[in-house]
């Protein structure tokens, strides 16, 4: 198939780039100027210059593509100004679809977030997974990002139920290679390495193998019916913060930080940082979304896009041994 990418440079994007070539697909991909390609390599795909607002680029790029994969996002949790971040998500994803669509792309792939599903409910302690069938309502999204998230599922959404070939995915927390920037989720196996996490919230994710999420992708526009998301996670990825750091502990031979952070204290601690950054113009080192975020367990049942799609379930341990690797053989450990 020929394919179309855009956020082909970001984490999930340029995983993605890869395993469709190793499939044998062509690839074509949407790097905006003066982009950091470093997660793709030296990988043999075709580069479209341009951003997902510009509709020439796009509209040139998609020309003659079977698949369109639109993976891009401004993710940020915090911005002086957000409005660049909601019309590169919301109007951004409006184009992309409607462009790809025109373009006669049989499937066109949307990447949205698992922050878009119900939030996991804690009863006596115990967490329940949720999934795509949980509801949810805007009034939930807790900050911009997912807010603008959310509502530019709900345009692919409505998009779909207007005939457009759209398959929703909303992957979970996923580590693993190519992790350039590196992501929150990267960050805090790059933390741990560093010695620079001396304690932590009582949270949860549902950790994937980003490898397993790119396969997904392509499984979604194989296999996925059009209207329909998929959370792409794993089954046996549900893990407390405190569970996670003790896996890495085993795995690198490291202590695990022991002490944990009364949630009152962070999210004070968040807002005196965010104050300080509305007058210094730097983002916070505990943005207030962060910590927000971090009050829930993030647990989700992937079972819809195991059953459905055939999603891979590399054990996240295998994810986090695989993360380190390249983490430690790119200079990030020093």
């Amino acid at each position: 198939m020929n394919c179309f990418v855009t956020g082909a440079t970001g984490f999930i994007g340029a995983n993605l780039v890869h395993e469709l070539i190793a499939r044998g697909h062509r690839v074509k991909a949407l790097v905006r100027k003066g982009a950091d390609t470093r997660a793709l390599g030296k990988v043999d795909c075709e580069f479209a210059q341009g951003d997902v607002l510009d509709r020439a680029a796009l509209e040139n790029g998609l020309r003659g593509c079977d698949w369109c994969f639109h993976v891009a996002a401004s993710y940020h949790l915090w911005l002086r100004d957000y409005a660049p971040m909601y019309a590169a998500n919301v109007e951004g994803t409006r184009t992309v679809l409607e462009i790809a669509a025109k373009a006669g792309c049989s499937r066109i792939v949307y990447t949205s977030t698992v922050g878009c599903i119900g939030l996991p409910k804690e009863v006596n302690g115990k967490v329940t997974p949720t999934d795509e069938a949980t509801p949810v309502s805007g009034a939930q999204m807790s900050n911009h990002y997912k807010k603008s998230k959310w509502e530019a599922e709900v345009v692919a959404r409505e998009l779909a139920a207007k005939g457009l070939p759209i398959v929703i995915v909303n992957p979970s927390a996923p580590i693993g290679p190519r992790d350039v920037k590196p992501t929150p989720t990267g960050q805090v196996i790059v933390d741990f390495l560093n010695r620079k996490m001396p304690a932590y919230l009582d949270t949860g994710l549902n950790w994937v193998h980003v490898r397993d999420v790119a396969i997904g992708h392509i499984l979604a526009a194989e296999r996925g019916r059009v209207g329909e998301r998929y959370i792409l996670g794993n089954m046996d990825g549900n893990w407390t913060m405190k569970e996670s750091l003790e896996e890495l502990a085993k795995i690198t031979g490291l202590p695990a930080p022991k002490f944990q952070v009364p949630y009152a204290v962070a999210l004070t601690a968040a807002y005196f940082d965010e104050a300080i950054s509305k007058i210094s113009g730097k983002p916070p080192k505990a943005p207030l979304a962060g910590v927000r975020m971090a009050k829930y367990k993030m647990f989700f049942n992937p079972s819809k896009a195991v059953k459905e799609l055939g999603i891979p379930q590399t054990p996240p341990r295998q994810a986090f041994v695989d993360a380190i690797e390249w983490f430690r053989a790119n200079g990030y450990v020093k």
